[in-house]
C-alpha cells in the first residue's frame, strides 16, 4: 500500500500593524520572520523537505512560503499558488489533495488556522490530537502519514505524527544553552 506524508504548515505571525490593510495583504510580523528561520531548520532536521508545496497567495503566507523555500532549497517556481487555500475549507483542503499525482511523496500545505486545523480533525484519531488550546498556532506544522493514494484522501484516516510549533523549538534551544 501506497504511503504520504502531508505537512500542515500554518503562516508565521502576521503584523497588524498597519490598520489600512485588508487581513489577505498583512504582511508578516518580526516574530513570523524568525519563526520561518526556525520552523525550516527543523524542517530540514527531520528530512521533510516536501515534493510539492500548495500555498495561499495572502500576503503573510506567501512571504512564510518564500522564506521556508529558501531555506530549505526548494525551488519557489515550483510552489502552486492557490487561491482556494485562503478561507479554505476541509473539503477544499481534500479536494486539492485529490488532485495530487501519486508520485508526489510530501506534500506541504502552506494555509490558514480554520482549514488547516479542520484538517487535521478530519483525518486524525481522536486520540492522536494533543489537548492544546490552539492545536495548530502560527508558524507551527502538523506531521501527517497517510496510507493509501492521494486520490483516496477522502476516505483515509491519516497518523498524525506530530505538531510542532515555533516556541517549542525556541524553548529546546534556550535549554541547550
Amino acid at each position: 500500500m501506497t504511503s504520504h506524508r502531508l505537512l500542515l504548515l500554518r503562516h508565521a505571525k502576521s503584523s497588524h500593524k498597519d490598520t489600512s490593510l485588508v487581513d489577505f495583504e498583512r504582511p508578516l510580523a518580526k516574530r513570523g520572520r524568525k519563526d520561518c528561520r526556525r520552523m525550516a531548520k527543523w524542517l530540514k532536521s527531520e528530512g521533510l523537505i516536501p515534493d510539492l508545496i500548495i500555498s495561499s497567495p495572502a500576503e503573510r503566507t506567501r512571504q512564510t512560503t518564500e522564506r521556508i523555500c529558501k531555506q530549505i532549497d526548494y525551488p519557489l517556481e515550483n510552489v502552486q499558488w492557490e487561491d482556494s487555500v485562503y478561507d479554505a475549507t476541509t473539503r477544499t483542503l481534500l479536494k486539492l489533495l485529490t488532485d495530487v499525482p501519486e508520485e508526489i511523496e510530501t506534500v506541504m500545505i502552506v494555509g490558514h488556522h480554520e482549514g488547516l486545523t479542520g484538517l487535521i480533525l478530519r483525518m486524525s484519531a481522536w486520540a492522536d490530537i494533543p489537548a492544546e488550546p490552539k492545536l495548530i498556532p502560527t508558524g507551527a506544522v502538523a506531521w501527517l502519514n497517510i496510507k493509501g493514494p492521494w486520490v483516496g484522501v477522502k476516505k483515509c484516516q491519516a497518523q498524525l505524527k506530530s505538531i510542532t510549533r515555533p516556541r517549542e523549538l525556541a524553548a529546546r534551544k534556550s535549554k541547550k544553552r
